[in-house]
């Protein structure tokens, strides 16, 4: 399998951003990244698609978009849409419309930070997602930086310390997300859970102080999604981003916290008598099947099935754990850095069934 990092969030001048697509691409391929998606909010921008190159480094980069309807209030219920390649924002006001008209276009739809609990004290900035049960859409955004800063924002005194120390922000998704995401796994229900920056690079001021808000030098740093493909990136800007969106609906990726680590490398792989299966896929569990997780350092591991803790170990690089019992299977990894627990590495699930 061949490793490719995305992030699969931002936003321009276009609609609520302070960068152009110019910057974005500067950023992110000073950061590493190999594709980075601008999903501006009820726009979709055309004529930007296509690789970026500086010195020995090239980035793919997509247009996509965040739909929402902006007529409502509160606001609720943000998608993002990848591979429509047309716009579809007319139809945010009708959920069930939007959604039909995506897989129409063979696009793909993920739940935009779908537990969004908005500021302290600010019930107006709470953007969560409402109808969970909706058919329709192929995955949810477990981790989004933005969100989860938004939602420590006590005080101007408090945002000024995250802008300025924003390794400080992240602790991991928020755990009614995850719940959701459980039930539905349980469900039968394929979904692919993906971690993205919502980039924004607002300005900040305190007093005298200036800060962008969560600069691109940090957020394509940070909350990533990784991503596995059978070959490696040709060049070819349509084939490769036919074949990232075929990964992603898959669920052939991860989420990784980049900051305190670099996540490349992690493996969650099932083998049975019926032959291997990566993330996303689908194996027969017959009278056993293992479980293999390898991480790039040592870190506390957690196995669930169908939602609820299997087995951890509280320090291991690699792991082994033979099941017999058909379920969905996924893996969390933590590491302690700045004094606390966070968040590292969240798989997508091995579907093992009877």
């Amino acid at each position: 399998m061949h490793e490719i990092v995305a992030n699969l969030h931002t936003h321009t001048t276009y609609s609520d951003g302070w960068w152009d697509h110019a910057a974005i691409a500067r950023e992110a391929l000073r950061a590493g990244l190999d594709v980075v998606a601008v999903t501006d909010h009820n726009v979709w921008v055309d004529g930007f698609d296509g690789y970026r190159y500086e010195a020995d480094r090239r980035l793919l980069m997509i247009t996509g978009e965040e739909i929402h309807d902006p007529a409502r209030q509160p606001q609720k219920d943000h998608l993002l849409v990848y591979e429509a390649r047309r716009e579809l924002a007319p139809l945010a006001g009708d959920t069930a419309r939007l959604l039909e008209a995506v897989n129409q276009a063979g696009g793909l739809a993920i739940l935009a930070h779908p537990i969004d609990p908005g500021a302290p004290g600010r019930p107006d900035t709470d953007l969560s997602w409402t109808d969970w049960d909706r058919a329709g859409y192929h995955g949810l955004e477990i981790w989004n930086t933005m969100t989860e800063f938004k939602s420590l924002l006590r005080s101007r005194a408090w945002a000024a310390v995250y802008a300025f120390l924003p390794g400080w922000i992240a602790r991991g998704p928020f755990p009614a997300g995850m719940q959701h995401w459980d039930r539905l796994l349980a469900t039968g229900r394929h979904l692919t859970a993906i971690g993205g920056a919502d980039a924004h690079a607002f300005p900040g001021r305190l007093g005298p102080l200036r800060r962008t808000i969560l600069p691109g030098s940090f957020l394509f740093r940070s909350i990533n999604t990784h991503v596995l493909l059978d070959e490696p990136l040709r060049g070819d800007a349509d084939e490769d981003r036919r074949r990232l969106f075929h990964a992603l609906r898959r669920g052939r990726c991860f989420v990784g916290y980049d900051f305190p680590a670099s996540t490349r490398g992690f493996v969650f792989r099932a083998q049975g008598e019926r032959g291997t299966a990566e993330m996303g896929d689908r194996l027969p569990v017959g009278l056993g099947t293992t479980l293999q997780i390898r991480t790039p350092r040592s870190a506390r591991l957690v196995l669930l099935c169908n939602g609820a803790v299997l087995r951890h170990w509280e320090s291991a690089a690699a792991a082994v754990e033979v099941v017999s019992q058909p379920g969905v299977y996924r893996v969390e990894a933590y590491l302690q850095s700045r004094g606390a627990w966070r968040g590292w590495i969240f798989s997508n699930p091995i579907y093992l069934t009877a």
